[in-house]
């Protein structure tokens, strides 16, 4: 098949939707690939790039059409490109079917079949084809650095000869990918960073990145927003009041607001009101990555950034993916890459359109001339439902300080036992032995019995910084070891001299050991 990216013709759009290499990696499936020329010079892609990986790069996008069997853009499709398309050629680009309807009804009729990118089902497998990840991704970056360029001071705190400059405080709605990627940037900047997401279960990953999750007093728990394919599900009356009073709380004490929140087929949600903006301080910046859906601000303008009266700067670009057009450009040109791997499962260079196949039905929203949107949900549930825990009563301390005397009391009596065992062993043994076994016998007994009181009568606190020493306190032994040197016993001598020998090595060894571990906390 003959796969062809035209010039993307929605005004300021730099994105194109196949790189040099990705166009390598499309050949090696069996495909060959056209590119109009000048679609990717503004990402930095020239078309001599293009030509040295092997691709056809032809005059203008009518031409591509027509020859192409494929056509992968990144914007949704303009009516003069709906129009050339046929019955036998497949679209893939993002589409947005639940906002651009009479757009569907137009490429159905024309009996093509239609993949938008923006429907790929947020299941495992799919991951290498979520292209809204991708773009989310790059649009957090991009939305701290947009906000930082607004700011007037710094993220980081700072205390100079000039005074003490304190850090930004940033908040941010959303825990998908899109704000999971403006924490992580927000935080790496020093900003002391907050993060809300109706799902609290992401508590875990926003405090792991070193953000603050904010907590909502609410009675209701929200429904996961897997159970509808890994999308965010619309919020109850109740909990929406519920979010907007703890907004009010944070607006005066917040310098830079980033909003991420979108629900699939719907307008975005307003979360922060006009009032809200109001109470904000002069200075403050707001980020709206949802202005393309509406925006999450009252005060959004999309495509515009605006200052309001009390000096709130309200940006409402859609394009930020955009103004990275070189690492959006790679990122969704792979994505496709990967989308068309599982359309060319034999790669052969023929297209397989598996409607049985998760992925693949899911993206689809047009097929042989009828409209395939929506489709059914995933056999496979984006997100395993978790198990319930059972929540393990804490014991009090006093119930721990009885269970581990309990647990003393019956290792010291196992080895008491063992001891008397051993030594009810030896005496018999001792009827037996030389007039001089006894002597021996008195001082090994000694020896254990003085180093065991000697180890179980050391502070636990000694055990953790100091356990060399430890150790050390052990080689009491080494008393009985050298009364036993001056016996007229050559072998009695070697096992002493022996004895001595190695616990000298574990004395000396560790308080060496220990001096060196106190050395690391000491200040040069």
């Amino acid at each position: 098949m003959r796969i062809g990216t035209p010039k993307e013709v929605y005004a300021g759009e730099n994105r194109v939707a196949m790189t040099p290499d990705s166009a390598l990696q499309l050949q090696k499936l069996g495909h060959t690939c056209v590119i109009e020329t000048g679609a990717g010079a503004a990402a930095g892609f020239s078309d001599d790039a293009y030509r040295q990986a092997g691709v056809s790069v032809v005059a203008n996008a009518a031409e591509l059409f027509e020859q192409s069997d494929v056509i992968a853009k990144v914007r949704a499709p303009e009516a003069e490109e709906v129009a050339r398309l046929s019955s036998g050629k497949t679209l893939i680009s993002f589409f947005y079917p639940a906002q651009n309807k009479e757009l569907l009804d137009q490429a159905s009729a024309t009996g093509a079949n239609v993949i938008a990118m923006d429907m790929v089902p947020r299941i495992s497998r799919a991951q290498k084809m979520d292209a809204l990840s991708s773009m989310a991704n790059i649009a957090g970056y991009r939305a701290v650095i947009e906000a930082g360029n607004n700011f007037g001071r710094f993220f980081t705190g700072q205390v100079t000869a000039a005074g003490k400059i304190p850090p930004a405080k940033v908040l941010v709605i959303g825990a998908g990918v899109a704000g999971l990627a403006a924490v992580g940037t927000s935080v790496s900047l020093g900003a002391i960073t907050y993060a809300f997401d109706v799902r609290p279960e992401v508590a875990e990953q926003i405090e792991s990145m070193g953000a603050q999750f904010v907590f909502l007093d609410f009675a209701g728990q929200q429904q996961d927003g897997a159970a509808t394919g890994g999308y965010a599900a619309p919020s109850s009356p109740e909990f929406r009041e519920a979010q907007l009073k703890k907004f009010r709380e944070l607006a005066p004490d917040i310098d830079i607001v980033i909003t991420t929140a979108l629900i699939p087929g719907r307008d975005a949600p307003k979360l922060w009101l006009d009032d809200m903006v109001a109470a904000m301080k002069p200075g403050s910046v707001i980020v709206d990555l949802a202005a393309e859906r509406g925006g999450n601000c009252d005060l959004t303008v999309a495509d515009q950034k605006i200052v309001t009266p009390n000096g709130v700067t309200v940006i409402g670009y859609t394009d930020f993916p955009s103004r990275m057009a070189a690492q959006s450009s790679t990122l969704y040109a792979t994505n496709i890459r990967h989308m068309m791997t599982d359309l060319t499962p034999a790669k052969d260079g023929v297209i397989v359109h598996n409607m049985e196949d998760d992925v693949i039905r899911g993206a689809t929203v047009a097929f042989d001339g009828a409209i395939t949107y929506p489709p059914p949900p995933p056999k496979i549930q984006a997100i395993a439902a978790a198990k319930p825990k059972e929540k393990v009563k804490e014991p009090t301390p006093e119930e721990k300080k009885a269970k581990e005397q309990a647990a003393f009391k019956a290792q010291t009596r196992n080895q008491i036992g063992l001891l008397a065992g051993g030594g009810a062993l030896i005496l018999l043994a001792g009827l037996y032995a030389p007039a001089s076994f006894m002597s021996h016998f008195i001082v090994f007994v000694l020896s254990c019995y003085v180093g065991f009181q000697v180890i179980w009568n050391v502070s636990h606190s000694l055990h953790t910084p100091l356990m060399a020493i430890t150790n050390a306190i052990s080689s009491i032994i080494i008393l009985g070891a050298l009364m036993q040197i001056g016996s007229s016993s050559i072998l009695v001598i070697l096992l002493a001299a022996l004895s001595v020998f190695m616990a000298g090595i574990n004395i000396f060894g560790g308080f060496m050991v220990t001096r060196r571990m106190l050395a690391m906390f000491q200040k040069s």
